[in-house]
């Protein structure tokens, strides 16, 4: 089910603002999951939320790391995972992501490899275009699930 809308991002600028009404929507205990296909902007628009809450403009991609963790200025958690690498959901038990969802901002790249572990409330992006080129003008189709059904419009 769920609740949905689509914001067309012509470039690179585009998926920054997106990031930033993210951001400024976002509370502990959200979990955003992001997908879509390599290239896509999934780290682009992470970072971009990352950016407006922790104020660090260049945050490196968990994918070797899988899990970054930041504080925001008020002491909150930004959880930032690449699940990429993830073959078996059974190695999420190390990450401690099922906690982090409880209290912490949580984005997720790769959110496949979480099997049955999603969260009820949680908000979904799926970034696709014509090709990989972020210059080029991709969309962002939004869905929320649970609590964010009815927070979807806040962004």
């Amino acid at each position: 089910m769920g609740s949905s809308h689509t914001h067309h991002l012509d470039g690179l600028e585009a998926t920054r603002r997106l990031g930033a009404r993210l951001a400024a929507a976002l509370a502990p205990g959200d979990v955003v999951l992001l997908t879509g296909d390599l290239g896509a902007g999934k780290t682009t628009l992470a970072r971009a939320v990352i950016a407006q809450l922790c104020g660090i403009e260049d945050a490196p991609s968990p994918t070797y790391t899988l899990v970054q963790v930041y504080d925001t200025d008020t002491g909150e958690e930004v959880w930032h995972a690449d699940l990429y690498r993830i073959e078996d959901p059974s190695e999420l038990d190390e990450l401690g992501l099922d906690d982090a969802f409880d209290t912490a901002i949580c984005l997720v790249e790769w959110p496949d490899r979480l099997g049955d572990r999603l969260p009820p409330d949680r908000l979904e992006i799926l970034l696709s275009g014509e090709n990989t080129d972020l210059e080029s003008g991709r969309k962002a189709r939004i869905t929320g699930y649970g609590r964010w059904e009815e927070r979807i419009d806040d962004i």
